[in-house]
């Protein structure tokens, strides 16, 4: 379980990114985090890791605090924390089977890994992992010839061979099309799912937050506006998150979508 105790984030500026934001996410939900530009959802989770470090509060993975721990334990755990940006971060020189390899970095000694010389099962974990995803084909591909659905599955492989006990998902969908995204968002669910894995996803399409998470927090100026189901996004709690605006046709939208959806596993069962 991750717990985030009074975690508040304020820059030199006097910006207050973060103010008091108090999360438990269990193991296994997929939350997504929403909100306008600027409201401090990508922020938390960087917070989360330390990639940006709180001004204040607790953020507790499992057993271990991770805002007290020196930086060489940090470094250690954040082999437990898987990420997925919304660029990809490949190295576009290297093929496919190695940039899911370097997943696995933090775990091989340097001269192991300065030379690419990583042990069978963690080669044929790789070969596993794209296999679920379906680029086992494409694992001696350079990363440049790759579509950017190709690039993002990928990374989420890349992700999963850390063997993470939780996943912070920044803007996976930003650079994809409408259907593209829906599969990406699908399988992040469905791996999770699979593994008992907890994920924060940072999202700005509110559809696809409501129709691939479990749970989603909105917010404001750095504070949570918004805890509860897909469900509950009324367009009173949407105009909370974001401000004025014709949110009916957005749920109507969000529905049928859903029966979409729900027709497209069918069809492929």
């Amino acid at each position: 379980m991750l717990r985030l105790n009074k975690l508040t984030k304020q820059y030199k500026t006097g910006d207050l990114a973060l103010k008091d934001i108090d999360l438990e996410i269990p193991d296994g939900q997929v939350m997504a985090l929403i909100g306008p530009s600027g409201a401090g959802k990508s922020t938390l989770i960087r917070c989360v890791n330390r990639l940006v470090e709180p001004t204040s509060g607790k953020v507790q993975l499992n057993d271990t605090e991770l805002t007290t721990l020196s930086q060489g334990r940090l470094r250690k755990m954040r082999r437990r924390i898987g990420m997925i940006f919304q660029e990809y971060a490949l190295v576009e020189r290297l093929t496919v089977m190695e940039n899911v390899l370097s997943g696995r970095l933090g775990y091989v000694g340097f001269w192991r890994s300065y030379f690419r010389k990583f042990p069978q099962s963690d080669v044929d974990e790789a070969f596993r992992l794209l296999a679920r995803v379906g680029l086992d084909h494409m694992a001696d591909k350079r990363a440049d010839e790759l579509s950017g659905g190709q690039r993002q599955r990928v990374g989420i492989c890349r992700a999963l061979i850390q063997d993470p006990e939780l996943l912070l998902v920044d803007e996976p969908t930003a650079s994809l099309d409408p259907k593209t995204s829906r599969q990406i968002m699908r399988l992040i669910r469905e791996l999770c799912q699979e593994r008992n894995l907890s994920a924060i996803i940072n999202i700005h399409d509110v559809l696809l937050a409501q129709m691939f998470s479990e749970r989603i927090v909105g917010l404001q100026l750095g504070e949570i506006v918004y805890d509860g189901p897909p469900d509950g996004m009324t367009p009173d709690v949407l105009t909370q998150i974001y401000g004025e605006e014709d949110w009916e046709a957005t749920i109507e939208k969000v529905e049928d979508e859903d029966e979409e959806d729900v027709d497209d596993t069918a069809s492929a069962n």
